[in-house]
């Protein structure tokens, strides 16, 4: 995972962002590989860190992300 070692938040976003994690990883097809939920997550954290609130956007903004990322 990235260094996010120095990121805070409050517990309203904490909240926030567990939606969205929670909404993205569902629409994703079984099986979930845990890969899948980690660039969701840092996705989340990252766009959060810039001040995004918005459940339903931070949860689109890492599913097209990991749409986007190249596979090894």
């Amino acid at each position: 995972m990235k260094d996010f070692s120095n990121a805070a938040f409050p517990p309203d976003t904490i909240s926030v962002m567990t939606k969205a994690l929670d909404g993205a990883v569902a629409t994703l097809p079984h099986p979930v590989q845990s890969a899948q939920v980690q660039s969701i997550a840092e996705s989340i954290l990252r766009t959060a860190k810039e001040g995004e609130r918005d459940p339903t956007m931070l949860q689109t903004m890492a599913l097209v992300e990991l749409e986007i990322t190249p596979r090894d």
